[in-house]
Protein backbone atom coordinates (compact mmCIF):
# COMPACT_ATOMS: atom_id res chain seq x y z
CA UNK A 1 0.00 0.00 0.00
CA UNK A 2 1.17 3.51 -0.81
CA UNK A 3 2.38 5.69 2.02
CA UNK A 4 0.24 8.76 2.71
CA UNK A 5 2.09 11.87 3.69
CA UNK A 6 0.33 14.52 5.79
CA UNK A 7 1.84 17.67 4.32
CA UNK A 8 -1.36 18.87 2.62
CA UNK A 9 -3.57 18.53 5.69
CA UNK A 10 -0.88 19.94 7.98
CA UNK A 11 -0.48 23.01 5.75
CA UNK A 12 -4.27 23.40 5.56
CA UNK A 13 -4.61 23.21 9.35
CA UNK A 14 -1.79 25.70 9.90
CA UNK A 15 -3.19 28.14 7.36
CA UNK A 16 -6.64 27.96 9.00
CA UNK A 17 -5.13 28.84 12.40
CA UNK A 18 -2.92 31.61 10.96
CA UNK A 19 -5.90 33.09 9.11
CA UNK A 20 -7.88 33.15 12.38
CA UNK A 21 -4.91 34.87 14.08
CA UNK A 22 -4.63 37.58 11.43
CA UNK A 23 -4.38 40.98 13.08
CA UNK A 24 -2.96 39.65 16.35
CA UNK A 25 0.03 41.52 17.72
CA UNK A 26 3.61 40.36 17.07
CA UNK A 27 4.51 36.70 16.77
CA UNK A 28 0.97 35.60 17.55
CA UNK A 29 -0.03 36.33 13.97
CA UNK A 30 3.08 34.85 12.34
CA UNK A 31 4.23 31.74 14.22
CA UNK A 32 1.95 28.74 14.21
CA UNK A 33 2.67 27.60 17.76
CA UNK A 34 1.90 30.99 19.29
CA UNK A 35 -0.99 31.62 16.92
CA UNK A 36 -2.59 28.32 17.92
CA UNK A 37 -2.47 29.25 21.61
CA UNK A 38 -3.83 32.73 20.91
CA UNK A 39 -6.70 31.42 18.77
CA UNK A 40 -7.71 28.87 21.42
CA UNK A 41 -7.63 31.55 24.12
CA UNK A 42 -9.58 34.02 22.01
CA UNK A 43 -12.17 31.33 21.33
CA UNK A 44 -12.62 30.89 25.07
CA UNK A 45 -12.97 34.64 25.55
CA UNK A 46 -15.53 34.81 22.73
CA UNK A 47 -17.56 31.97 24.28
CA UNK A 48 -17.57 33.64 27.69
CA UNK A 49 -18.28 37.02 26.08
CA UNK A 50 -21.47 35.75 24.49
CA UNK A 51 -22.74 34.80 27.94
CA UNK A 52 -21.57 38.07 29.55
CA UNK A 53 -23.26 40.11 26.83
CA UNK A 54 -26.69 38.85 27.89
CA UNK A 55 -25.93 39.63 31.53
CA UNK A 56 -24.64 43.12 30.73
CA UNK A 57 -27.65 44.05 28.61
CA UNK A 58 -30.06 42.88 31.30
CA UNK A 59 -28.21 45.06 33.84
CA UNK A 60 -28.45 48.04 31.46
CA UNK A 61 -32.19 47.57 30.93
CA UNK A 62 -32.81 47.28 34.66
CA UNK A 63 -30.79 50.47 35.30
CA UNK A 64 -32.81 52.36 32.69
CA UNK A 65 -36.13 51.12 34.07
CA UNK A 66 -35.04 51.96 37.61
CA UNK A 67 -34.08 55.51 36.61
CA UNK A 68 -37.44 56.02 34.89
CA UNK A 69 -39.26 54.60 37.93
CA UNK A 70 -37.50 57.04 40.27
CA UNK A 71 -38.74 59.89 38.06
CA UNK A 72 -42.29 58.55 38.61
CA UNK A 73 -41.94 58.17 42.40
CA UNK A 74 -41.80 54.38 42.61
CA UNK A 75 -38.90 52.02 43.04
CA UNK A 76 -37.96 49.28 40.56
CA UNK A 77 -39.00 46.27 42.62
CA UNK A 78 -42.45 47.68 43.47
CA UNK A 79 -42.94 48.64 39.82
CA UNK A 80 -42.08 45.14 38.56
CA UNK A 81 -44.26 43.55 41.26
CA UNK A 82 -47.16 45.84 40.31
CA UNK A 83 -46.79 44.98 36.62
CA UNK A 84 -46.81 41.29 37.44
CA UNK A 85 -49.96 41.65 39.55
CA UNK A 86 -51.58 43.77 36.82
CA UNK A 87 -50.88 41.03 34.27
CA UNK A 88 -48.55 43.11 32.10
CA UNK A 89 -46.08 40.75 30.44
CA UNK A 90 -43.59 43.14 28.87
CA UNK A 91 -39.96 42.10 29.13
CA UNK A 92 -37.24 44.37 30.50
CA UNK A 93 -35.85 45.20 27.07
CA UNK A 94 -39.19 46.57 25.89
CA UNK A 95 -39.82 48.38 29.18
CA UNK A 96 -36.45 50.14 28.89
CA UNK A 97 -37.19 51.12 25.28
CA UNK A 98 -40.57 52.53 26.33
CA UNK A 99 -38.92 54.39 29.23
CA UNK A 100 -36.51 56.07 26.79
CA UNK A 101 -38.74 56.67 23.76
CA UNK A 102 -42.24 57.24 25.18
CA UNK A 103 -42.31 58.74 28.67
CA UNK A 104 -46.10 59.14 28.67
CA UNK A 105 -46.64 55.44 27.97
CA UNK A 106 -44.18 54.53 30.72
CA UNK A 107 -46.03 56.81 33.14
CA UNK A 108 -49.27 55.01 32.22
CA UNK A 109 -47.55 51.68 32.98
CA UNK A 110 -46.41 53.05 36.34
CA UNK A 111 -49.97 54.12 37.18
CA UNK A 112 -51.22 50.67 36.20
CA UNK A 113 -48.59 49.06 38.44
CA UNK A 114 -49.45 51.37 41.36
CA UNK A 115 -53.15 50.54 40.97
CA UNK A 116 -52.44 46.80 41.08
CA UNK A 117 -50.47 47.13 44.34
Amino acid sequence: MARVKGAIMTRKRRNRVLKAAKGYWGSKSKHFKMAKQAVLKSGNYAFAGRKLKKRDFRRLWISRISAACKANDINYSKFMNGLKKAGVTLNRKMLSEIAIADKAAFTALVEQAKAAL
